[in-house]
C-alpha cells in the first residue's frame, strides 16, 4: 500500500516514482531561471510603459513635425501648432466652439441611435433567415456603393435644411458597419448551443435574451464603436451642404475666408468629439461585458 501511494503521488507530480532518480536543480540552472524571470519581468514592464507613453510620444512627434514643416510656409497655408492651439482656446472661451460642437452632436447622436436600431431590425432577421438574407442582402450591399455625399443633396431637398436631413444621413453612414457586426455576432453562435436551447424547449424570446444577445453583444458593440466615429463624418458632410451652425459650418466658414487656422480648429474639435464618442461607447462596452460575465 505504501508503494502504491508513492507511485500515485509520483504520477501527480508530488514526488518521483519508485526506482526513478530524484533530479535536483543545480546552481547554474537556478541562476539561469532567475535571469529568464528577470528578463521576462523587464519585457512586461517595457511593454507596459510603451502602452502608457506611446500615444503621447507619437502625438509629440506629430506636433514637432508639424511645427518644423510650418516654418517653411506662411500662416494662411499652414499655421503653426501654437497658433492653432491659441485660436482653439479663444473660440472655446468665447463659447462659439461649444455652440457648434453641441449642434453637431445633436445630429450625430440621434443619427447613431437610429442607424443602430435600423441595423438591428434588419441584421437580426438576415442572420436568422436564409430567405431574408437572399432577399435583403443584395439591396443593402448595393446601397453601399452609392457615396453618401451624393445622397446628401437629395436629403436636403426632401427634408429641408433643418436637422432631420443631417440625422438621416448620419443614420445611413453608421447603418452598414453596425449591421454587419450584428449579423456576424448572431451567426457566431455554435449550433450545439442552439440545439441545447431547443432541447430545453426555450421560447424564441428566451433564446434571444439568454443566448443570442449575449453572444452577439461584443461584435455589436464593436460595430457601435465604429459607427460612433462615422456618425461625426455624416454630420460634418451634411453641414458642408447648408446650415448655419455645427463644426462643418465652422470649417466651411474658415475655408471661405481663407482662415486656415479656423479650419484646423474645426478639424481638431471634430477629432476630439469623435474620440469622446468612441470612448463613451468603449466604456459602455466594458460595463455591459462585465455584467454579462
Amino acid at each position: 500500500m505504501f508503494a502504491i501511494g508513492r507511485i500515485a503521488k509520483a504520477q501527480a507530480g508530488a514526488e518521483p516514482a519508485l526506482g526513478q532518480p530524484v533530479r535536483t536543480c543545480t546552481g547554474d540552472e537556478a541562476q539561469t531561471s532567475k535571469r529568464v524571470s528577470r528578463h521576462t519581468d523587464m519585457r512586461v514592464g517595457v511593454r507596459r510603459w510603451v502602452a502608457r507613453l506611446g500615444p503621447a510620444a507619437l502625438f509629440s512627434l506629430f506636433v514637432a513635425t508639424w511645427h518644423t514643416v510650418s516654418l517653411n510656409y506662411p500662416p494662411f497655408i499652414l499655421p503653426s501648432p501654437a497658433a492653432v492651439a491659441e485660436r482653439f482656446f479663444v473660440e472655446l472661451f468665447a463659447g462659439r466652439l461649444l455652440h457648434h460642437t453641441a449642434a453637431t452632436l445633436s445630429e450625430a447622436i440621434p443619427g447613431l441611435a437610429i442607424g443602430a436600431l435600423a441595423a438591428f431590425m434588419l441584421g437580426y432577421p438576415i442572420a436568422k433567415s436564409a430567405l431574408a438574407d437572399r432577399l435583403l442582402s443584395p439591396f443593402i450591399v448595393a446601397s453601399q456603393g452609392i457615396p453618401f455625399i451624393a445622397i446628401a443633396p437629395l436629403l436636403l431637398i426632401w427634408f429641408g435644411p433643418g436637422p432631420a436631413a443631417k440625422i438621416f444621413l448620419c443614420a445611413i453612414v453608421v447603418f452598414f458597419p453596425i449591421m454587419v457586426n450584428i449579423i456576424a455576432g448572431v451567426r457566431s453562435i455554435k449550433p450545439l448551443l442552439r440545439d441545447l436551447f431547443r432541447s430545453l424547449h426555450a421560447t424564441a424570446w428566451e433564446t434571444f435574451i439568454k443566448l443570442e444577445a449575449p453572444a452577439a453583444l461584443p461584435l455589436a458593440l464593436t460595430g457601435l464603436r465604429i459607427g460612433a466615429t462615422l456618425s461625426m463624418i455624416g454630420a460634418i458632410a451634411a453641414e458642408f451642404l447648408g446650415t448655419d451652425r455645427g463644426l462643418g459650418f465652422l470649417i466651411n466658414q474658415g475655408r471661405g475666408m481663407y482662415d486656415t487656422t479656423l479650419v484646423m480648429v474645426g478639424i481638431a474639435a471634430t477629432v476630439i468629439t469623435a474620440l469622446g464618442m468612441y470612448t463613451a461607447v468603449r466604456a459602455l462596452e466594458q460595463v455591459l461585458i462585465a455584467r454579462r460575465g
